[in-house]
């Protein structure tokens, strides 16, 4: 078994599948550090009836408390949807090695308000586009039956 970005992007698309079968935004994240992962997490806002209770900011609390430590700098990040600008402000906290989403967000995103890779801590990665047609159609699909 390879386990590469798309590997990883795929168990964050299955956290995305769970939330859209709680009727949450479909997003999901999970985290890894030396290819193992240590954290998985989906939207839960309207379950929580928590506005912060994003996949990314959920997953990085389950890290903290899975390594009993405050800064990931051996983690990778994987999330479906780009971070939007609360998360990536947690994110540069985390002083997380790697941050790589999926499907582009213009709407809500960070890089609607932001530079490609501000507000991420200098030394943190970014790749974006992994399995972003898999991780989009979910999105839209959502939204679709919202409508």
């Amino acid at each position: 078994m390879i386990l590469n970005d798309e590997y990883y992007m795929q168990h964050a698309l299955r956290e995305a599948e769970k939330a859209y079968e709680e009727d949450e935004i479909p997003i999901g994240a999970v985290i890894v550090i030396n290819q193992k992962i240590i954290a998985r997490a989906h939207n839960m806002t309207e379950q929580l009836n928590d506005s912060t209770a994003h996949a990314e900011i959920l997953a990085l609390t389950s890290a903290y408390n899975f390594l009993g430590t405050k800064y990931l700098p051996d983690a990778t990040l994987y999330v479906t949807v780009e971070p939007c600008l609360m998360c990536t402000g947690a994110l540069y906290w985390s002083k997380l090695n790697r941050v790589v989403w999926g499907a582009a967000d213009e709407k809500n995103g960070h890089r609607r308000i932001t530079s490609p890779n501000f507000p991420f801590h200098p030394k943190t990665k970014i790749r974006t586009g992994v399995l972003a047609e898999d991780c989009a159609l979910l999105m839209k699909t959502f939204f679709q039956q919202k409508r």
